[in-house]
């Protein structure tokens, strides 16, 4: 999952940065309204984490602002401000979950991840294809039942994969789950992750669509 978070205390943003790459996301951080409106603007994102109190403005204006033009993105609001009335204007403004300051991060990543799947249509926590299972909330793969060892980044592509099977990701959607802005992007890189998944779950289990991307393999 690509997540953006809106957050002004650069001590709060690295240690939530750090915490959720640890639970497998790749997090983007912005300090104000405007960078954040920018960022959504230009770039894909599975869920916002929003502050309310911001440089240049309040969180709840963003939100408004984003709910306006239509933006479904699943946007976390994370604030200090932690009163009832305060959790009834945000999710009545359009967020989707509350989740007030100080707070355990892997509490955070777990209500990511669940408003991702809500997003998705989901309702099991896991993903499934074939022998294949994947659980987001340990990072763990099986096939047949037993335990195969992935990457953090090879995880995410076959997340990426197993979320919808059959459809085409091209190699630009898979690159921007799996980078932030600030890091660089080897050219075959995708193309590493995919050959290793085939190693440890088996040649067919990938599909390469040529020229157009990958996709899990669906029996006919």
């Amino acid at each position: 999952m690509r997540i953006l978070l809106v957050e002004d205390d650069p001590v709060l943003a690295d240690g939530v940065c750090a915490g959720l790459a640890l639970a497998g996301l790749t997090v983007d951080a912005v300090t104000t309204c405007a960078d954040a409106m920018a960022a959504l603007g230009a770039c894909r994102f599975d869920a916002v984490v929003l502050d309310l109190m911001l440089p240049d403005g309040s969180g709840l204006d963003l939100l408004a602002a984003l709910r306006a033009r239509q933006d479904a993105t699943p946007i976390l609001l994370l604030t200090a401000l932690d009163e009832t009335p305060d959790r009834v204007r945000g999710l009545d403004g359009g967020a989707d979950d509350y989740l007030g300051k100080p707070f355990d991060l892997d509490e955070l990543a777990a209500r990511l991840r669940a408003l991702v799947r809500r997003g998705g249509g989901r309702a099991s926590p896991r993903l499934r294809h074939g022998a294949i299972e994947l659980d987001p909330a340990t990072l763990s793969v099986t096939l047949d039942g037993a335990v195969v060892a992935v990457s953090r980044r090879e995880f995410a592509v076959l997340a990426m994969l197993m979320e919808r099977p059959g459809v085409i990701r091209s190699k630009g959607e898979l690159e921007d789950r799996l980078y932030g802005w600030q890091e660089e992007i080897d050219s075959n890189t995708v193309e590493v992750y995919v050959h290793n998944l085939r190693s440890k779950l088996g040649r067919d289990v990938i599909e390469t669509v040529r020229g157009l991307g990958y996709r899990m393999r669906v029996p006919s």
